[in-house]
């Protein structure tokens, strides 16, 4: 039997294609775009040119922000409502513990 190789091209059209189908392509395009710039300014700032390497990654970092700002705003919630649970939690803990001291 003989195996089929990975045809990654003919891979790569097909996703393409379903992306421009769902019309998803710009998302991606501009997400991985806003990436790019990112990784340019960190290879300026490891290649020595630290202010144009900056300024490319706070630009990218900005972009990505703006494309992940639909998953930023739920995560944010998630930390702040383990954030209370896990305070009210420590509230119990050491209100307990002060109670059994000795002398008190």
């Amino acid at each position: 039997m003989r195996l089929m190789k990975l045809n990654v091209p003919a891979i790569a059209l097909v996703i393409l294609g379903l992306l421009i189908l769902f019309g998803k392509f710009g998302s991606v395009v501009g997400f991985l775009f806003a990436a790019a710039i990112f990784a340019l300014g960190y290879y300026g700032m490891k290649t020595g040119k630290t202010f144009l390497g900056g300024l490319l990654m706070i630009v990218g970092g900005c972009m990505l922000l703006a494309k992940l700002s639909w998953l930023i705003g739920p995560l944010f919630g998630i930390v702040l409502i383990v954030a209370g649970i896990i305070w009210i939690a420590g509230r119990r803990e050491h209100s307990s513990s002060s109670r059994s001291g000795f002398g008190g």
